[in-house]
Formats: C-alpha cells, sequence, structure tokens
C-alpha cells in the first residue's frame, strides 16, 4: 500500500512537470506574422522589437507586448462642429490614413495614438476652417486636406505615425443655410435657362431675317437678270422688225397706210369714253390721199383729197387740241 501511495505522489509529480514544461514552451516560443509588429520587455524595459517569424522569448523574464498593425489603417471620425469666418455651424466629417513606421515610439511615445491622431485632427480642422467662409469651405476641400495632412504628419512624426491622406468625408451646413442655397441656386439656373432662350430666340430672329434678306436679295436678283432677259428680247425683236422694215424700203404710202390701220386699236377697250386723234393723222391722210390720186390719175381729186386732208388734219389737231393734248395743237 506505500508502494501505490508513492507511484501516485510521482505521477503527479510527474504531469506537474509536464504542464510546467508546455507553458514554458508556449511562453518561450511565439510566431509573428506578416505586417505585425511586437515589442519585447525584459523585467519591464523595452528589449527589442520582433518583426514577422519565429522568435523565442526567455519565460517569465520577457514579456510580449500585444502587436502592433504596421498597415496602413483607415479611421473615420464622428462629424464634428466647425464655426466658419462667417459665423456659421457647419458639421465636417473626416477620414484619416495613417501607418504605424516605428513600433517603439507608437508605444512609448504616446499612450493612445488613435485618440490623439482624432483629437489632433478636430483641433486642426477647427482652426483651418475657421478661417474660411461657407463657400470657401465647400469649394477648397484640396486645400483643406493639404493643410490638415501636413499639420498631422508633423505631429504624429514623433510618435512613429505617418500621415498619408486626410479625406473630408462631409461638409453640413445648418438646414437654414442648405434651403437658402438650394433657392439660391434655383434662381441661378432659372436665370441661365432664361438666358439661354433669349439667346436662342435672338438667334432663330437673326437666321430668319437673314435668310429673308438673302431670299430678297435672290429674287431681285432674278427679277434683275429676267428684266435684262426681256429688255434684251423686246430690242433685239425690234432691231429685227427694223432690219426687217429697212431692207424692205417702205415707201410713204405704205407707212400711212399702217398708221391708220393702227389708230382703231386705240379706241379699243369698254373704259374708253374719250378718244383722243393724234396731230400726225392729218400728214397720214395727205399721204393716203396722195397716193388715191396717183393711183386713179385724177389731178383734181387728188388736189381734193389733199384739201380734204389738210381740213381733218386741221380738225384733228383742234381735236387734239380740245383733248388737253399739247403736243397735238403744236404739231397742227
Amino acid at each position: 500500500m506505500f508502494q501505490n501511495g508513492n507511484g501516485t505522489a510521482t505521477g503527479i509529480v510527474l504531469a506537474v512537470l509536464a504542464i510546467f514544461v508546455i507553458v514554458v514552451l508556449i511562453r518561450s516560443v511565439r510566431i509573428i506574422p506578416q505586417a505585425r509588429a511586437g515589442i519585447v520587455e525584459r523585467l519591464g524595459k523595452y528589449q527589442r522589437t520582433l518583426g514577422p517569424g519565429l522568435t523565442l522569448l526567455i519565460p517569465f523574464v520577457d514579456r510580449l507586448l500585444p502587436l502592433l498593425d504596421l498597415r496602413e489603417t483607415v479611421v473615420s471620425f464622428p462629424p464634428q462642429p466647425v464655426i466658419t469666418e462667417d459665423n456659421l455651424v457647419v458639421s465636417i466629417d473626416t477620414v484619416v490614413y495613417f501607418q504605424i513606421t516605428e513600433p517603439r515610439a507608437a508605444t512609448y511615445e504616446i499612450a493612445n495614438y488613435i485618440q490623439a491622431v482624432e483629437q489632433l485632427t478636430t483641433t486642426t480642422l477647427r482652426n483651418v476652417v475657421g478661417g474660411l467662409n461657407l463657400e470657401e469651405a465647400l469649394t477648397s476641400r484640396d486645400q483643406i486636406n493639404g493643410q490638415l495632412r501636413g499639420v498631422l504628419d508633423e505631429a504624429t512624426g514623433k510618435w512613429g505615425i505617418r500621415v498619408s491622406r486626410v479625406e473630408l468625408k462631409a461638409i453640413d451646413p445648418p438646414l437654414s443655410i442648405q434651403d437658402s442655397m438650394e433657392k439660391q441656386m434655383r434662381a441661378e439656373r432659372d436665370r441661365r435657362a432664361a438666358i439661354l432662350t433669349a439667346e436662342g430666340t435672338k438667334q432663330s430672329q437673326i437666321l430668319t431675317a437673314e435668310g429673308q434678306r438673302q431670299a430678297a436679295i435672290l429674287a431681285a436678283e432674278g427679277d434683275a437678270k429676267a428684266a435684262i432677259l426681256r429688255a434684251d428680247g423686246e430690242a433685239q425683236a425690234i432691231q429685227k422688225v427694223f432690219d426687217a422694215i429697212h431692207a424692205g424700203r417702205p415707201d410713204q404710202e405704205l407707212l400711212a397706210y399702217q398708221y391708220l390701220q393702227t389708230l382703231p386699236k386705240i379706241a379699243e377697250g369698254t373704259a374708253n369714253t374719250l378718244w383722243i386723234i393724234p396731230s400726225e393723222v392729218g400728214d397720214a391722210l395727205k399721204g393716203i390721199g396722195g397716193a388715191l390720186g396717183n393711183f386713179g390719175g385724177v389731178g383734181g381729186a387728188a388736189a381734193t383729197s389733199g384739201a380734204g386732208a389738210k381740213d381733218v388734219a386741221g380738225n384733228a389737231g383742234n381735236a387734239g387740241t380740245t383733248g388737253n393734248n399739247p403736243a397735238g395743237s403744236a404739231n397742227s
């Protein structure tokens, strides 16, 4: 029975030793993942910085602090109220991109680097936006981002943190200002639409007037060319008639006869109530009388016809004078 007691005690000791060895191995062997860094303290003092891979620690002497992420970190901070230069309170939502470059400085130079970056972003944002009015703050995001990044990167450099980018997610003015801005933009769009409509109407009227002017010019040119062509045609026709008359060599009697045949055409038409006999009809009648006298061979008849023609010519001249024809009176 004594032997059984010794065997049990030995088994317990061996089990305790096995557990101790396992614990020592667990605390001695550590694996650091990629893009991570570990800070090792030996007896409470900084000893070294662990990189990715397998490492050995001295159990109960070395202590591994929580691992630090070396990748670029994106932190979105809650909206912060900021007063602009024109005394308007706007709510600005920021996003900061930063990366740990010195794990030792990020561990021992600052207690909570994320909170520190947030507070530094808030104060810097208020300083930058406080010197701008609302319109400049809404339209100068790149300028604000650049100023914030410069100030944050300079301040966080001693903490082992590099700020790569700072972005403004949203700039929300008060609701009353938003309503005023919407009304202003609506009025501006209405004004632009009215200007564009007026410009379109103006251009349309100008083009219409230009088209009408060009059409009138072309119509006038067409009429002028047509008149010239008609005049040329009439001139050629008159020239041909004139050439034909001169080629035929008509005598005085034929011309007088043709003249008398033309006289009845003067009285054609229902609206003619007054017929004025030209003063030249006497000369035409004398020519006709002479021609008839020569044709009949009777000298006395010819003389009588000539006298009658002269009387008719005189009467015609009187008729021309009665018809207010000064030219006929002069010819008589």
